[in-house]
């Protein structure tokens, strides 16, 4: 595959940086461009002092896979350096996280590390190496428009797509970053691994936070942020406290089991209050939100967003990384961009993304998203039973 990058010239004349991590995804890109001639770099960031986390299985960025990244470079003949970005992932991302858990929030460090680290910081690197584009072992894809800028669009294998987390890529990024991976299944890419004789053919995926090495984030929270975790009380949505918590950290919006109260019907987490350390909880429909309010939107549709938007913008949203994208209407409101579910979600909580896209399935177009800042239903009011019927 010569155009599997999309770009003029020689491959032998073009340099292309990889970003590798060590795992099967990056070392099948960094080994796949090498295959078709191009002047190959990788580089992979050392973001955390990972500890423990090296021998863990399921730890990602961990100290093996610095290791098996030199290795594969080694292997396929590409130089390789390994950059120290730990000061930069921990302002960046690690304190942005404990930030928004304390504010009673449920944040996606992974977004924030493409955004800020991989698509800023290291984005620049490869230009300063002269290189044409940067390419990742992202499970999405690129397609060139009519007008020569690029979209985004879902992976393939809808199984492994990465869109969602990949929202905030803007459009001069878009221009600069290659995913040779969007158009492949996991089971193609390890089948190319072990045609190209790599070790890590069968290395498992990684599937923890990588600065949470024992799989308990509130560790790391409870350090930086020691509010988060001060005892509040649970409050029921009629306004009755029902008991007590060990740290808002603890709760997420949706959250059915671990709130430590025994009542004849199931409640869950509805929203937490940061500023008063309360855990407000209610029935099932009580989840169910009809609006978000979002913050930091990111927009690579057609055209400037207040341009286009006239009275709203008929669109898809997926408002979780495993949902599905459900029909939506976005619109400028007096307090910022709004999303109107035409169906309703349960579980919308902030801190989350609300990724956009123009069809609900197949290799959809990714046309931006925002940060959740706050949902609401049409009528709260209703749902807030009385703790004697709840409990009944």
């Amino acid at each position: 595959m010569r155009n599997s990058l999309d770009l003029e010239g020689r491959p032998e004349d073009t340099r292309v940086v990889v970003a590798m991590s060590g795992g099967v995804d990056s070392s099948v890109t960094a080994a796949l461009l090498k295959s078709e001639g191009y002047d190959v770099v990788g580089i992979t960031l050392q973001l955390y002092d990972h500890g423990a986390a090296t021998h863990r299985k399921g730890a990602c960025c961990a100290g093996r896979d610095i290791h098996d990244a030199r290795n594969v470079a080694e292997r396929i003949g590409i130089p390789h350096y390994v950059l120290d970005y730990e000061s930069r992932f921990r302002e960046s991302v690690i304190d942005n996280f404990a930030d928004s858990y304390a504010l009673g929030e449920t944040p996606v460090p992974c977004i924030e590390c493409n955004r800020a680290i991989k698509f800023r910081d290291l984005l620049a690197t490869a230009r300063e190496l002269g290189a044409a584009v940067l390419a990742t072992g992202h499970y999405v894809a690129s397609r060139r428009l009519a007008d020569g800028s690029r979209a985004m669009v879902c992976a393939a294998d809808a199984d492994r797509d990465q869109s969602y987390f990949l929202f905030a890529t803007t459009r001069e990024q878009l221009d600069y970053l290659r995913f040779p991976l969007g158009d492949m299944t996991k089971p193609q890419v390890r089948e190319l691994a072990r045609r190209f004789g790599l070790e890590i053919a069968d290395k498992q995926d990684s599937q923890d936070i990588c600065f949470v090495p024992t799989g308990r984030y509130t560790d790391i929270i409870s350090r930086l942020k020691p509010n988060a975790v001060a005892p509040g009380d649970i409050v029921h949505l009629d306004g009755k406290v029902i008991g007590q918590h060990q740290g808002i950290v603890h709760f997420t919006v949706g959250q059915r089991k671990g709130l430590g109260i025994a009542t004849g019907a199931p409640l869950y987490v509805v929203r937490l209050d940061a500023a008063s350390r309360r855990v407000v909880v209610g029935p099932r429909e009580a989840l169910r939100m009809d609006r978000i309010l979002l913050r930091d939107v990111n927009w690579i549709g057609d055209g400037a967003l207040d341009r286009v938007i006239g009275e709203g913008i008929e669109l898809f949203v997926r408002v979780r990384s495993t949902r599905a994208p459900q029909p939506a209407l976005l619109r400028r409101t007096d307090r910022g961009y709004e999303v109107e579910l035409v169906a309703g979600e349960e579980g919308v909580s902030p801190g989350q993304a609300c990724v956009f896209y123009d069809t609900p399935s197949g290799q959809a177009r990714v046309l931006g998203g925002g940060f959740i800042k706050s949902a609401a239903a049409r009528n709260v009011a209703a749902m807030a039973r009385p703790l004697a019927e709840a409990v009944r």
